[in-house]
């Protein structure tokens, strides 16, 4: 790498992420690299990073570049990749529209978790349809000290544990992911929410993510959270044929989740672009070895 490579630094309710744009994929960020970009104190600081590459460009997505232009390769905080971001998605879109790729509206971004369709809105905020919620079977219990609690198991293109707790100061400093048992029920690991009720259809939560912990906000925790309270309120959209909506809070601010009744959940939320710069190759290359 001879020249410096561009980078941007965005959020959406204050999940933060490092971008760097690389249309034809041309651009090596092994774990290593991703780790020392997304390092607060050493590197440009981040929740996890948005690599933006052209799907035709990029092995994992050529199949779905008809259907959507843009990949996003998303990574966690400590470099290892992972299946779906929300608020990464919204970012990423805001990002697209910051460079002029995209405007107002409608557009598709492919992800691992599959094409997820995108509105951006004159107002500002950006809705994502995240797919459908599965809810494998099974009991699942997460614990933090001396507490355990029942967790609902819910896959929204990554894992999710879902607890209720009275306090989410019982979720302790949530440096250290949560201990949960059986080990069988995430063998590569999960986000796990703390949930806590604020009023009707209105929740907040508090977050462990994989490879990431503790962040501010997690959109696909949140899409998780509010199926996890509507099933717990006997609210299943498909049986009643009316859609449901949550306010789920976030330590970083405020998303609304819809559950429609084709099982398509709906968010909406905000996304910024805060600052843009240029990354060091030679620095790069040193902390990639």
């Amino acid at each position: 790498m001879s020249t410096r490579i561009a980078f941007l630094k965005g959020h959406g309710t204050e999940n933060d992420f490092v971008i760097v744009p690389d249309p034809e994929n041309a651009i090596d960020l092994p774990p290593t690299a991703v780790a020392a970009l997304c390092d607060r104190r050493a590197g440009i600081g981040g929740d996890g990073l948005l690599h933006v590459v052209r799907s035709a460009a990029h092995p994992e997505a050529k199949d779905m570049a008809a259907e959507a232009e843009w990949f996003m390769d998303y990574r966690n905080g400590d470099g290892s990749v992972a299946e779906m971001c929300g608020n990464g998605v919204r970012v990423f879109a805001r990002y697209l529209q910051h460079a002029g790729l995209v405007t107002e509206g409608d557009l598709a971004v492919a992800t691992r978790g599959g094409v997820k369709r995108v509105h951006l809105d004159k107002e500002g905020d950006v809705t994502v349809g995240m797919g459908r919620a599965r809810l494998p079977e099974g009991d699942v219990t997460v614990s933090v000290g001396e507490r355990s609690w029942p967790a609902r198991n819910v896959n929204m293109g990554n894992p999710h544990a879902v607890a209720f707790v009275a306090d989410l100061a019982h979720a302790g400093d949530l440096f250290a992911p949560p201990p949960f048992s059986p080990a069988s029920a995430y063998p590569d690991g999960v986000n796990v929410e703390f949930v806590v009720d604020r009023g009707p259809r209105h929740v907040a939560l508090r977050v462990h993510e994989r490879g990431s912990g503790e962040t501010r906000s997690c959109g696909t925790g949140a899409c998780a959270v509010a199926v996890a309270a509507a099933r717990r309120d006997g609210a299943d959209p498909a049986a009643t044929g009316v859609p449901a909506t949550y306010v789920v809070d976030v330590p970083g601010g405020r998303l609304v989740i819809t559950e429609r009744p084709d099982g398509e959940i709906e968010m909406t939320g905000p996304a910024v672009i805060v600052a843009t710069g240029e990354i060091d190759p030679k620095w790069l290359e040193t902390v990639a070895r």
